[in-house]
């Protein structure tokens, strides 16, 4: 059968790292989740965007950008102070 899809019964870490693109998803969906779990939690204790802010040492623009979904570019440092304004900890490890 000529034309078969290659990529049919691999898994999805597979086929992204044969497209090029396996960290910068996981990096863009490690992200993502972070940036979901802070919101959450400033929902829950109905923290606004300018006390997290507040609470970052940050700017309310800083802020938008890190709960943008959209945007990927996030240093650790920026996680790191999100977490820790909400009371939390950053745990990343090797595995």
């Amino acid at each position: 059968m000529s034309g078969s899809n290659k990529h049919i019964g691999s898994s999805l870490d597979g086929f992204l790292r044969e497209e090029g693109i396996l960290e910068e998803t996981r990096a863009t969906a490690i992200k993502e989740a972070i940036a979901w779990q802070v919101q959450q939690v400033m929902k829950r204790d109905h923290i606004t965007k300018i006390e997290m802010a507040r609470r970052m040492k940050t700017s309310r623009a800083a802020l938008d950008r890190f709960l943008d979904p959209a945007n990927s570019s996030v240093t650790l440092q920026t996680l790191s102070r999100a977490v820790r304004a909400i009371g939390r900890d950053l745990r990343i490890e090797l595995v």
